[in-house]
Formats: C-alpha cells, sequence, structure tokens
C-alpha cells in the first residue's frame, strides 16, 4: 500500500525578492535564514493576502516538499491509496518531510512536484501499526503536526480504520473515517468518542464492506477515539486526535429552586452574622447550605434536596454549635429534584437563526427541587434570556450571532435534563467579525536565588515616574520597599534583592492605587506550579480603546513556565497585532483596530485561557473634539463615601455633548450631575457610595476624553489585596461528596469586597461566613477534576489566585461543561487576635533560627566605663527576625545602646555604662536568646 500526501499549492512562481516584498505588510512574522534562503528551489505566491494560512514546513533533507494550510481532507481510494490534501495557499520549500515508525525508526517519503501548484509526499509503509508525519515551520511543529496515521494490512482479515477524523480535525467542523469491515464475519461494531467536549457521531453503512463515520468536536483539544469488534478494541484502537481551531465562546444562567426549612428558636440579628450551616444526606454526603431569616422571624435553611430520607442540619456559632444544633428533618419523595421529570420544548432546540430570539420552554412542575443551569456554547457567545412564567415554567430565548453548530447543556439538579446536552444547527447571516491571532513560544525564565538581582517590568506609558511606588512582601511577612526606575520611555522595572526562598509578593502602585496585574507573584527559587492560571494580563489595551490608535497591555508569563501564548483580537474588523517579548518572563502588547465597536481579545497559554479571558471592551470612533477636553480640580484624595465630590471640565470650544458616570468597585454604575458653569466650563458632581477605588468615566459625544476614566480612591483604609491571604485544605487535594473549607485572611487589609469564584466540572454548593481572621469559605465538589478557585479582593486577585484544585473520587453528579458557582462577601475591617488591644499593628510570621546566630567583640565580655564598647552580630544564616539588645547593670539599664544594620542581617551593637559593677547583656533573635546569650560583663 502507498500512501499519498496531496500538497494543494497556488501556481504563480515568485521570486525570494517578491516574496519577501509581498509578505511584509501582512504576516510581519516570518524569519528565514540565510541558508534557508538559498536552499530555495520552489517557492509559489498566491495573491490571496487575506487569505493566507499558517506555513507548513517539512523537516528533514531533501529537494522538495512543503505546503501550509488550514483544511485537511483524506480520502480513500479503490486501489488501497489513501490520499491527504492540505488546501494551502502558500509554500516555502527547505526541507524534507520525516515520517516516524512503530519501532522507533525515521523514514522519508518521496516528494514530486505536480508542476501544477501542488506537492505530493508519497509514502510505501514498511511496517503496520501507528505512524507520525512531522511538518514544522522554522523548526517548530506546526498546528496538528504530527499527523498520525495507522498502517495496517487489508487482507489481514481483521477490521481496520483510517481517514484524517482518526489524526487530526478543527473544532466546530465534522471529522470524518472509515471502517473497513470486509472479510471480518459477523459481530457488534461500536465506537465512543471522549474528550473536551461532547461529540456527536453518525455513521452510514456504505453497502461495500465499509462503514463512514463523522462526528463533531466542538473545543479544541486531544480526543480519544475507540472503535471495538465484539467488544474488543480493532488494531490501533484507541486512537489518539488532536482538534485544533479557536474554543467555543460560551454563556451560561442558573436558575434556584430550593426547599426551605424553619429551625426552632430565636437567633439575634447581631449573632445572624457569625452563623454558618451544613446539611449531611442519609448517604453521608455532608454541602454547606444558605441561612436565612424567615417571615415569621425563626431561622430557616435553603438547601437543595438530593436523597430521600432523614438529613441532620448543624448550625454553628464560631465553630460551636448553637443550642439544639444538629436538627433532625425528614426529606419527602416528591421533594427530591428528578432531572428525567423535567419537560422541554421548543423548536430552539432543534435549530435557530442568527440575530433572531430563538425559544424552548423547560416545565420543572413534576420534577421536585433542584437549580437549573443553562450553558450555550458556539461560534458566538449568545445572549440568552430566561422568563420566569410563574406557573412553574420557564422560557427560554438564546439570539446567536455566527452561523454554525451550537451546544445546549441543560441540568436540572446537577444531571443533564432528557436529550440534554443538546445540537443545534444554527443559519443565516454572519456578524461579519474579523479575526486576527498571533501565536509565541515562551521559554522558562532562569530560576532567581536569594541575594540575586530581581526585576520585574512593565510598560505603563504616560505616567510620572515620581507617581509611581512598589513594595515586595517575603514569605514570612516582610515588606520592604523596592526601587523603581524607567528603563525607556513608559517602560518602568522594579528591583529588589530577597533575602529568603517562596513566594514574594510585588505591589506596584499609581497614585496609591494598584496598578492593572498587581498585586504580583514572585517566586524565589524553584516554581511550585505553572500553567495557564498562573499567567497574569494587565493594561488600558483590555480595558478600552480607540479607533485608530495603538492599544496596550503587559503579559506575565513569569510563574507560568514554558509554553506557548496566543493572543487573538475579534471584532468588527482586523486588528493589526505587534508583540515585544522582555525576555525576563514578561511582553508587551500592541494592538490597532480600523473600526470602531464591541471587541473581545483573547489570551490562552497552552490552548487556555488565562485568568479573566476573554476581555471584552468597546472600541471608541476616532477622538474627534473630545481631545479638547481638560480635567481641572480633580480630587487626589480626601473624598470620603457618602458624601459629594466634584471636579471641573473645561471644552476649550470643542461643540458636542458631555455626560459622565461614576463605577464603584462592585460594579455599580450611577450617572453624576453635569451643571454648566459658563459657555466653556462645566462642573461634574457626583455621590460615591462605597470605600475603595472607583472609576469616573467621561465622554465627549459618546468618546472618552484624554485620560477617562480615572481612577479615585474613596475613603481612608481602602482594601489592600496584596494584605490578604489564603490557607487550608480546600485550597490543595479535596475529594468529591466531601466538604472542605478554606480561610481567607483579610486582618489588616481593610473592609472591602470579597468575590470568590470556583470553575470546575460541576457547580459547587458553597457559602462564606466570617470568623475572627478573616472569612472561612465551605464548599462540596460533586465531580473530580480540576477546579480554579479565583479569589479577588476589591476587584483584585490576591497573590496565588486562581488556586489550582484537584478533586479525585467517584462521580456524585453529571459531568458536563465547566460550570461555575461563585459568592460575593462584603467585608469589615479586621484586626489579628495577637493585637486586638493594641494599635493594629500585626507582627509578620517570621521563619528563623536562633542558635544560628553568632556573635564576636569585646564587648561581649568587658566594658569600660565612660567609652563605647563594641560587638558584633551576624544573623544572616538565620532567617529574618527582629534583634532586641538589652544591658542591665547595678543601678538599672545601662545609660545608651546604639545598633546598626550593616545589611544582610548583620549588625554592629555599641553601649556605654556609668558605673563600675557587674553587667547582663540579653540578646534575642525573636523570642529567642542567642548562643551565650545572657552575657556576664565586667567592668
Amino acid at each position: 500500500m502507498v500512501y499519498l500526501f496531496h500538497f494543494e499549492l497556488p501556481v504563480e512562481e515568485a521570486t525570494w525578492t517578491s516574496l519577501a516584498t509581498a509578505y511584509w505588510p501582512y504576516l510581519k512574522s516570518l524569519t528565514v535564514s540565510e541558508v534557508d534562503a538559498c536552499a530555495v528551489s520552489v517557492m509559489h505566491l498566491s495573491r490571496a493576502y487575506d487569505a493566507l494560512g499558517p506555513w507548513l514546513e517539512p523537516s528533514g533533507g531533501g529537494d522538495e516538499g512543503g505546503g501550509a494550510g488550514s483544511e485537511t481532507v483524506y480520502n480513500g481510494t479503490d486501489d488501497g491509496h489513501s490520499e491527504i490534501s492540505f488546501l494551502t495557499f502558500y509554500y516555502v520549500n527547505t526541507k524534507k518531510a520525516d515520517i516516524a515508525m512503530p519501532s522507533g525508526k525515521r523514514d522519508q517519503p518521496s516528494v514530486e512536484d505536480n508542476h501544477d501548484g501542488t506537492v505530493s509526499l508519497k509514502y510505501d509503509p514498511k511496517e503496520e501499526g501507528l505512524h507520525e508525519l512531522f511538518v514544522k515551520y522554522n523548526g517548530e511543529n506546526v498546528q496538528g503536526s504530527p499527523f498520525k496515521f495507522h498502517v495496517d494490512s487489508i487482507t489481514s482479515g481483521h477490521i481496520t480504520a483510517y481517514g484524517p477524523g482518526l489524526m487530526h480535525g478543527v473544532s466546530g467542523e465534522p471529522s470524518d473515517f472509515t471502517i473497513y469491515t470486509k472479510g471480518a464475519g459477523a459481530g457488534g461494531l461500536s465506537l465512543a468518542v471522549e474528550g473536551p467536549s461532547k461529540a456527536d457521531i453518525s455513521c452510514h453503512d456504505n453497502k461495500d464492506g465499509t462503514v463512514s463515520v463523522t462526528y463533531l468536536p466542538t473545543a479544541p483539544g486531544e480526543y480519544r477515539i475507540s472503535v471495538k469488534f465484539e467488544d474488543k478494541h480493532i488494531k490501533g484502537s484507541p486512537y489518539n486526535t488532536k482538534v485544533t481551531g479557536e474554543g467555543r465562546k460560551r454563556n451560561q444562567i442558573s436558575v434556584g429552586s430550593c426547599s426551605e426549612v424553619s429551625l426552632p428558636g430565636k437567633v439575634l440579628d447581631k449573632d445572624f452574622r457569625l452563623l454558618n450551616a451544613s446539611i449531611q444526606a442519609p448517604s453521608g454526603l455532608e454541602e454547606p447550605c444558605f441561612l436565612k431569616r424567615l417571615v415569621n422571624g425563626n431561622l430557616g435553611i435553603s438547601f437543595t434536596p438530593r436523597e430521600i430520607g432523614q438529613h441532620v442540619v448543624s448550625v454553628k456559632r464560631m465553630g460551636q454549635h448553637i443550642v439544639n444544633s444538629p436538627f433532625k428533618i425528614t426529606v419527602g419523595e416528591r421533594e427530591v429534584g428528578d432531572a428525567k421529570k423535567v419537560k422541554v420544548t421548543g423548536n430552539g432546540l432543534k435549530e435557530g437563526k442568527t440575530h433572531v430570539e430563538n425559544l424552548f420552554t423547560v416545565d420543572t412542575r413534576s420534577a421536585g427541587y433542584g437549580g437549573l443551569s443553562l450553558s450555550i456554547e458556539g461560534p458566538s457567545k449568545a445572549e440568552i434570556q430566561c422568563k420566569d412564567n410563574e406557573d412553574g415554567t420557564l422560557t427560554i430565548s438564546y439570539r446567536p450571532t455566527e452561523p454554525g453548530y451550537y451546544i445546549v447543556n441543560l441540568k436540572f439538579a446537577d444531571h443533564h435534563v432528557d436529550g440534554s446536552p443538546f445540537t443545534v444547527k444554527v443559519t443565516g447571516e454572519g456578524s461579519n467579525c474579523q479575526r486576527e491571532k498571533i501565536e509565541r513560544r515562551r521559554e522558562a525564565v532562569p530560576l532567581t536565588e536569594v541575594g540575586s538581582n530581581c526585576k520585574l517590568t512593565f510598560k505603563m506609558p504616560g505616567v510620572l515616574p515620581y507617581d509611581l511606588s512598589s513594595t515586595v512582601t517575603s514569605p514570612c511577612g516582610i515588606t520592604e520597599d523596592a526601587e523603581i526606575n524607567e528603563i525607556e520611555d513608559g517602560l518602568y522595572a522594579v528591583h529588589f534583592v530577597p533575602k529568603e526562598l517562596g513566594v514574594h509578593t510585588v505591589s506596584v502602585r499609581y497614585k496609591e492605587v494598584h496598578i492593572p496585574g498587581s498585586p504580583f507573584q514572585f517566586t524565589v527559587g524553584p516554581m511550585s506550579d505553572g500553567g495557564a492560571h498562573r499567567v497574569h494580563a494587565g493594561g488600558s489595551g483590555l480595558e478600552r480603546g480607540e479607533q485608530g490608535q495603538p492599544c496596550e497591555f503587559n503579559v506575565w508569563t513569569r510563574e507560568a513556565g514554558p509554553g506557548s501564548l496566543a493572543i487573538s483580537v475579534e471584532g468588527p474588523s482586523k486588528a493589526e497585532i505587534d508583540f515585544k517579548d522582555r525576555k525576563d518572563g514578561s511582553c508587551y502588547v500592541s494592538y490597532v483596530v480600523g473600526e470602531p465597536g464591541e471587541y473581545r481579545i483573547g489570551i490562552k497559554f497552552n490552548d487556555q485561557h488565562i485568568p479573566d479571558s476573554p476581555y471584552k471592551l468597546f472600541m471608541s470612533p476616532a477622538m474627534g473634539d473630545a481631545h479638547k477636553l481638560e480635567v481641572a480640580q480633580f480630587p487626589t484624595s480626601g473624598v470620603q463615601a457618602d458624601y459629594p465630590a466634584q471636579f471641573m471640565v473645561r471644552k476649550n470650544g470643542a461643540v458636542g455633548q458631555l455626560d459622565a458616570k461614576v463605577v464603584s468597585p462592585s460594579g455599580a454604575e450611577d450617572d453624576c450631575f453635569i451643571q454648566s458653569i459658563d459657555q466653556d466650563m462645566y462642573s461634574v458632581r457626583f455621590m460615591p457610595r462605597d470605600n475603595g477605588v472607583h472609576n469616573i468615566h467621561v465622554k465627549f459625544n459618546g468618546v472618552h476624553i484624554p485620560g477617562s476614566p480615572y481612577r479615585l480612591k474613596v475613603g481612608k483604609g481602602d482594601a489592600d489585596p496584596a494584605a490578604v491571604h489564603a490557607t487550608g485544605s480546600g485550597l490543595g487535594d479535596v475529594k468529591t461528596g466531601h466538604k472542605t473549607d478554606f480561610i481567607v485572611d483579610t486582618c489588616n487589609a481593610g473592609a472591602g469586597t470579597l468575590a470568590v469564584t470556583i470553575d470546575g466540572p460541576s457547580k459547587v454548593s458553597m457559602d462564606c461566613t466570617e470568623v475572627e481572621e478573616g472569612y472561612k469559605v465551605r464548599y462540596t465538589p460533586l465531580v473530580p477534576g480540576e477546579y480554579y478557585i479565583s479569589l479577588k479582593y476589591n476587584g483584585y486577585h490576591i497573590v496565588g489566585s486562581p488556586f489550582k484544585v484537584t478533586c479525585t473520587g467517584e462521580d456524585l453528579a453529571e459531568r458536563g461543561p465547566q460550570e461555575t458557582s461563585s459568592v460575593v462577601v462584603e467585608t469589615v475591617h479586621k484586626v489579628s487576635k495577637a493585637h486586638k488591644g493594641g494599635a493594629g499593628v500585626v507582627l509578620p510570621h517570621f521563619k528563623s533560627n536562633a542558635t544560628l546566630v553568632t556573635s564576636k567583640g569585646m564587648g561581649l565580655k568587658k566594658a569600660y566605663v565612660g567609652k563605647q564598647n563594641l560587638f558584633s552580630i551576624s544573623a544572616s544564616d538565620a532567617g529574618n527576625n527582629i534583634l532586641f539588645v538589652g544591658i542591665y547593670g547595678p543601678k538599672g539599664p545601662c545609660e545608651e545602646i546604639f545598633i546598626k544594620h550593616m545589611k544582610q542581617n548583620n549588625y554592629q551593637v555599641s553601649y556605654i555604662v556609668r558605673e563600675r559593677g557587674e553587667y547582663i547583656l540579653l540578646v534575642k533573635w525573636g523570642d529567642d536568646h542567642i548562643p551565650g546569650s545572657p552575657f556576664k560583663i565586667d567592668t
């Protein structure tokens, strides 16, 4: 059998000079060495510049080969030949294709120029089994490479399978393969496709001993295809298939339906916020449940019944049961939610149209109590509306903007209803969205060590250096100022020298407000974990922009390790994206769009969205007269909640409409009151309602004026996310069905808004209650897998967020797409227990060993009256702590002690005594005496 790999190419030949000239304005990322340029023997140039796809360059050595393309077609032929066609727009040949055989040996196919704009790679297999075809560009595998194919002998009498769908596919497009069953005899054939998304499978018997199989993957990633005959895998099964393409866009809503039970006894309002409750089912499954004040004034709980029988409800205050707790309640059969009894009707689950409302109805009247969750994923993020008909039914509508296949997941009480997930084909006109994407390889940065010079860089154009400040907090809790300097115009670097290993917190503030991305995690020594959840991005280009002007933002990948960073811009016009790698674990991205409107910025690391991606923003029209406006008397400090504040706006002759609004830390919006002072001057007045950082949006003719939105800190003690920490077993490895928790320590972080979000393969029952050191979050996962816990304080991720949690155990609910559970709490100012009676100052948690402190000098043995007596202390190997020195003599403490820090925990101590006699010298490193202390000193 000969395998034919067919590369279809444009037919117009181009010189190397015309290649470079034509290429530059369109892709701007090709780099070919001079050696490769000289070796080029065949080049074809397409006029269809907008359609230029990725480049493919075969590896190995030889005369001809290559290709590029975004679609692959695989056809089986009657003569036993198989053909793979790469629909390609550009071709450069520098090397030969390379095939890895099952034995591990390497082989090369023959390459033929068809002289019609195509190149064919023919290969005669020498071994049976799984082969890999490597196709590379600039030494790196292109998307989908290596392509896998299985070789078997058709005359063997065994069932075989072949086709592109067993090697690769494209998200949202059908993938095909063929099963050859001739001569295999009677038996049952079974198929299964497992992967990141549900894949609908259809089969067609060709009546010639073959079966055509088509499946539809809706998300990129690796899929596992099992083909069995008589319950046994056929040769080569299971097949691992790579599906590429952009991930599906997803929207979701949840509608609660819970049982409410009254508990005996009265609870005072002042104690209510200190209570938490959990309910244990007969099977032992324990979940948090919500406490509420019922109409009759009694204490009640709200929960989703999962089992029939007697349940135990525990209500605790600060870890102790309240009176009569635990309580016992009985759940009947009619109260338990049953997804099979949910009725779903409507044409919206069969077919749909773009830009219109597609309707269906959900009837839960006979299904008991349970939460209803709906998610829709497909080529566009469909807007979902839910109307409660107040008769036990819901009318749900969704409005997609792009045609294609959509997956509708509908769950009740954490189980799919009958027929879910539904596959809906949506037809109609698209929104003509343009999408531009770049992808860059990120290498691991060298490890930093104690005592080395550490640097964190960020670009922030248009700010003054003296408005920036930075601090670094070590793992043991010591906070020190860090140096900031301007490397070049708008590019700044934070410099510090760490004194211990572990995760440091780097805070960067502009006018006392954290910049986007701050506080940063900076690990000294070995990295603990990497991945997309450790990548962060920030900058004005992720919040707002203007047509025709560069929109800029930073991406920090240092903590994520090596991987592939992909950035996409999608909207009404195509974006020009510029990328600059700073080679220190950070990079700078700038993009320009030609049309105003709504855009989505996607940032992925190793094919996974980073936290908060994709970003949604509105691109304003060209500024026009808005650039003429100036703001004066803007308040920079002293603004208090519930007190009016104002500033002035000068129009400088611009003609148009001025409007303004204020956005609070919780996201609530309020209009500002605008009053004309004279023909050219306006007063803008607003009333902040919360403490924290507010954003003041000022627009002229619908366009932001220069500097808008303005950030304003309200209140004296605004919340500091850098001072918030999270610990507990709930941030480690957990098990399904087991209630777990973690503590969010907000001591001395100020009052603010704590937002907790848990993303994972199932929804979780979750609550958040106040404890002495902050807030306890409890949750119960129901499905094994990876969960990501995001903790934000006043809109900023705390250090370590999002936390990656691995859950093991059995499935206690049906697995579906990514589910989100969240809770938001308005916190109060807290002080640690050890300092409640003091001024609110909290000592860091030091890690030190006083036995490693050394001391030397005459002043440790003998003192001279009226003269400086000296000795030195070295604690450079003893960790971090506070040095205490005290001297007591015949008539009390000595007159003078002077301690000078000589850097790196080395100290010089001098003292003067005025009386003769015996003195006692005490030297402590923290709470512990150093070796030899207390010292006896003679005069």
